[in-house]
This record gives structure tokens, sequence and C-alpha cells, in this order.
């Protein structure tokens, strides 16, 4: 049952938000059978950014990252169910678009690894962070879905 539970943090990054693609991915994520727990578009700060990427920021394309994801809104989301995060990353597909499958959000919509759409968190560790970092306890929502089990 607490594998049902585990949570991920995606984030539809300022070029997906402005490129109209926030429903398809909500779309996937719910056809997939994950539940929304929490949602909301911000202008994400750097103070917020450079801590969410805290682990590239000696690497030499973290000023263009922070000044890319500063461009305008993304719309930070945690999905909740079994396999959460290994399969929110499948379904983002590879960091670069052009590694990417068909079927995969980055595989359909993307061409250049600078602009590429999502953020899924890697590991249960780093969805736990990412989720403490841009949402309060208070914003995610706790409910039973009625779709539980058709899915479970």
């Amino acid at each position: 049952m607490a594998e049902q539970k585990e949570r991920t943090f995606i984030a539809i990054k300022p070029d997906g938000v402005q490129r109209g693609i926030v429903g398809e991915v909500l779309k996937r994520f719910e056809m997939k059978g994950y539940k929304l727990v929490a949602m909301k578009m911000v202008h994400a700060s750097e103070d917020l950014l450079m801590q969410h990427y805290i682990d590239l920021k000696d690497r030499p394309f973290f000023p263009t990252l922070i000044k890319y994801m500063t461009s305008g809104p993304v719309v930070a989301m945690v999905w909740e169910g079994k396999g959460a995060v290994k399969t929110g990353r499948v379904m983002l597909g590879e960091t670069n678009p052009a590694d990417s499958k068909p079927g995969t959000i980055r595989g359909d919509f993307c061409i250049d690894v600078s602009k590429n759409i999502i953020h899924g968190s890697d590991s249960v560790e780093s969805a736990n962070k990412e989720i403490s970092l841009w949402f309060k306890q208070d914003e995610l929502c706790s409910y039973s879905s009625c779709a539980s089990s058709w899915l479970y």
C-alpha cells in the first residue's frame, strides 16, 4: 500500500507553459493513472531555482539554466502513485530530446536540450526534497481517488 503513495515532483518549464503544453502533460499523467495532489503556477525566484538545481551549480550552463527558468511561469506539480518517480521519468523521456523516444513528452514536443519543456524528480529522495522546496505541507492534498480500485 505504501508504494501507491510514492510522490514525484514534475514541473512544466517556461517553454512548455508558453507553448500551451500544460494540458497535454496533465492528460498523460492522469491517463496513466497517477493522482494529482498539488499544482500551482509560479514565477520561480532565483533563490528557489538555485536551491532546486544546487547539484548543477558548477556546470558551465548553470547561469543560462537559471535565466531560462526565470524567463516565465512554471507549473509545479506533485503526482502520486505506484512507481511515480521512475515511471514519471520514463514518461518525460531523456533530458536531451534527440535521445527521447516518440511517445514520451520530450520525444513528442521537444527539439533542443536547452528547451526541454519539463522536469521530473530522478529519485524518491530528490522528489521529497523538491516537493518540500516548491510546496508547503498544507498545499499537498490528501484524498482517496475513486479510480484507485480500478488501478491497484
